[in-house]
């Protein structure tokens, strides 16, 4: 199973079968760049995530808690607050789990809760976590890496952090390699995950988008 950053918190997962497609974004200071995908999931109705007219090829957009089986890879909509105060400021949003036979992935989407260890249990046990770290709409470095000491996932994927073009007032991923430990940051071309032993413990991201 193969993991694309295309920016923000917009991510394509695929098996070589399958393509799903996570948050698809516009106007945040930069575009999405042309893709395609069979299925999309959105954590939340804004205009940073919901951009699924950018998406060719799509059959269908998940978008409510629940669970789910499509393409042959299982889905867990996960539900959760995208502010500290139940939702209050924010809403409600929606994280995904996605089961690629024996590989999981977890995308936190706009999770804005402050941490606790009942909000951490609800995402299982991934492999692999993409988290958001911008803070302002989200939850912040802190936060994060407090979840993933919580969680423990194999492998960290940052998301959601402010870059040179990017226009949100959110952090820029700097904030977040400061609280996770720069000796755990793994700039990386692609990722696979065939490689989640070799990056264990690890937060990795393209170094293609760290300047974008």
């Amino acid at each position: 199973m193969k993991i694309e950053y295309l920016g923000h918190s917009c991510f394509v997962l695929s098996n070589g079968r399958v393509r799903f497609l996570t948050d698809p974004f516009s106007g945040i200071g930069y575009e999405m760049p042309p893709v395609s995908a069979d299925y999309v999931t959105l954590s939340h109705d804004h205009f940073d995530h919901n951009y699924t007219a950018g998406v060719k090829g799509c059959k269908k957009v998940f978008c409510e808690a629940g669970e789910y089986e499509a393409g042959g890879v299982r889905l867990r909509g996960i539900p959760c607050w995208h502010d500290s105060v139940h939702g209050g400021k924010r809403g409600g949003v929606v994280a995904f789990e996605f089961d690629f036979g024996g590989v999981k992935v977890c995308h936190l989407g706009d999770l804005g809760e402050s941490f606790s260890e009942e909000t951490a249990a609800k995402f299982g046990c991934p492999d692999i976590l993409l988290i958001p770290v911008g803070g302002n709409y989200t939850i912040d470095a802190r936060e994060a890496v407090r979840y993933i000491r919580a969680i423990r996932p194999k492998v960290v994927v940052p998301m959601h952090y402010r870059t040179e073009k990017c226009a949100l007032d959110i952090a820029p991923l700097s904030e977040f390699i400061k609280a996770f430990g720069e000796d755990k940051f793994v700039p990386v071309t692609a990722f696979d995950s065939k490689d989640l032993d070799a990056y264990a413990g690890k937060a990795v991201v393209p170094e293609v988008l760290l300047h974008v």
